[in-house]
C-alpha cells in the first residue's frame, strides 16, 4: 500500500517537473526575457510564423565560439525567408556575457536568463542546447553540443522548414 502510494507521488511529481519541456512535437514553451544589450523584454511570441534556432549558451562554452560566427552566417543568408536565430545566455555575470558578444559579434537576436529558469523548463542539460521551433512554434529538432559540421545538416532542417506552407 505503501509502495503504491510512493510510486503515485513520484510519477505525479515527474510529471510536474517535465510538463513544460520543449519535447520534438510539442509547442515550444514560451517565455519573455530582456536582452543582453539594452535590457528591453522580448516575447518569443514576437518571432510566431518564423522558423526560430533559439540557442542556449553560455560564455564559458567551448563550442559556442564556433557556433556563434557560424549561427551569424546562417542568419544573415537565411533572415529574409523567415528565420530568426535567439541566443538566450545563461552566464549570472552579464559581463562575461557583455565580452563574448564583443569577441562574437552577432546580428540576431541575444536575450539574457541569469538564473537558468527557461533552461530549465526547455530541460537544457548541455552547452549548447538548441532548439530548432517550425512556424507554428512546435519544437521539430533538440540539437546537444556544437562542432562546425554541424552546420550543413542544420540548414538542411530549417530550410526544410522554411519552405513549407503555414497553415490557414
Amino acid at each position: 500500500m505503501i509502495y503504491k502510494q510512493l510510486s503515485t507521488l513520484a510519477l505525479a511529481l515527474a510529471c510536474t517537473f517535465t510538463v513544460d519541456a520543449a519535447d520534438i512535437g510539442e509547442p515550444a514553451p514560451q517565455f519573455t526575457l530582456p536582452t543582453l544589450q539594452q535590457n528591453q523584454p522580448v516575447a518569443l511570441t514576437a518571432f510566431s510564423g518564423k522558423v526560430i534556432y533559439l540557442d542556449f549558451w553560455a560564455s564559458w562554452c567551448a563550442p559556442c565560439r564556433t557556433s556563434f560566427p557560424l549561427l551569424n552566417a546562417l542568419y544573415s543568408k537565411l533572415k529574409a525567408q523567415g528565420f530568426e536565430v535567439i541566443a538566450v545566455n545563461l552566464d549570472e555575470d552579464k559581463a562575461k556575457a557583455d565580452q563574448f558578444i564583443k569577441e562574437f559579434p552577432v546580428g540576431f537576436t541575444v536575450l539574457r536568463d541569469s538564473k537558468g529558469e527557461w533552461a530549465d523548463s526547455y530541460v537544457v542539460e548541455s552547452m549548447p542546447t538548441s532548439f530548432i521551433i517550425d512556424k507554428q512554434g512546435v519544437v521539430q529538432h533538440i540539437h546537444h553540443g556544437f562542432s562546425s559540421a554541424d552546420v550543413t545538416g542544420l540548414e538542411q532542417k530549417i530550410t526544410q522548414l522554411l519552405s513549407s506552407a503555414q497553415p490557414s
